[in-house]
């Protein structure tokens, strides 16, 4: 699977809670209305699914569950990341188990590692399955950079085969993708960067915005890999005031008021998360039935 693991749009699927658990009849629903939308693959448990929120027990009960309805459809990827290496070890271990058929794995959060120390991260866990790994790179969050240098290192691990990029710096991604475009699968991590993802050779997205869009994602990545750089600019502008919305607030708080507004899902997030003012709100209703997401 190296280098090959997808191409077009990964949806990264948010966890649907209902009161004080998780739904899982929701996030059944989602995956199968995912995969009727055409998506390419799906991430359960990434940022967009509040992973520190779930106890160990949900964790291993949302894998048996999205694994058992997503039957093999699509590749089903797993978050496994940690803000130490015993723990992300475990998580990834765990879904190896339990039939994940990628892992992405996050840069260490609060724990701020450096670029050794990044290499040895990745490096133990890689050594421990026998699954692709997803190297996640999302600094806004995490405050740790994954340069590009330290990628193209990696990269020299059979297991540590991609890459989500979410740094949204234009030298910085134009870097990645000459170290390492030609050695490891480069995926979108900002949806508002698509453009320059795939114009800059990524293989796809993935995507916080599928989650209620997934069809016009979908559409979006195979445009350009298609070749029609055309479509595929169009598509991107049409639907830039709604990928900004999505963006408003710390992920995944619009994309949850998104999916209960088209009554997917409960409007539940755990603390510290909480759900979307009102402003935010009134703004995202706006460009959603102006897109005829809702009525």
């Amino acid at each position: 699977m190296q280098g090959n693991l997808f191409y077009g749009c990964g949806t990264a699927l948010v966890t649907p809670f209902r009161g004080s658990r998780v739904d899982f009849d929701a996030l059944e629903n989602l995956i199968d209305w995912q995969i009727d939308e055409d998506v390419d693959a799906l991430v359960i448990l990434g940022t967009t699914g509040e992973p520190e929120t779930v106890t160990d027990a949900e964790r291993a009960a949302v894998i048996e569950c999205a694994l058992a309805r997503c039957a093999r459809r699509v590749p089903m990827i797993v978050g496994a990341g940690a803000s130490d290496t015993r723990t992300a070890i475990r998580r990834a271990v765990e879904a190896q188990m339990l039939g994940a058929d990628a892992l992405l794995v996050v840069t260490p959060y609060y724990n701020r590692a450096s670029d050794l120390g990044l290499i040895e991260h990745y490096t133990a866990i890689a050594d421990r399955v026998e699954i692709p790994i997803i190297m996640y790179n999302v600094p806004a969050r995490t405050g740790v950079n994954l340069a590009p240098r330290v990628v193209a290192e990696l990269a020299k691990h059979p297991m540590l085969c991609a890459l989500k990029d979410a740094c949204t710096d234009a030298a910085h991604m134009t870097e990645m993708a000459r170290l390492c475009g030609d050695g490891i699968a480069v995926y979108g991590g900002s949806d508002e960067c698509a453009l320059q993802s795939l114009a800059l050779g990524a293989h796809g997205l993935i995507s916080v915005a599928s989650n209620a869009i997934p069809a016009e994602m979908h559409a979006l990545t195979m445009s350009w890999i298609r070749g029609d750089v055309k479509a595929c600019r169009n598509l991107a502008f049409q639907w830039m005031p709604l990928l900004r919305c999505l963006a408003s607030e710390v992920n995944p708080i619009p994309i949850k008021a998104a999916l209960a507004m088209m009554g997917r899902i409960e409007e539940t997030l755990r603390l510290p998360l909480v759900p979307l003012d009102a402003a935010r709100r009134e703004m995202l209703r706006r460009e959603m039935k102006r897109m005829s997401l809702i009525d």
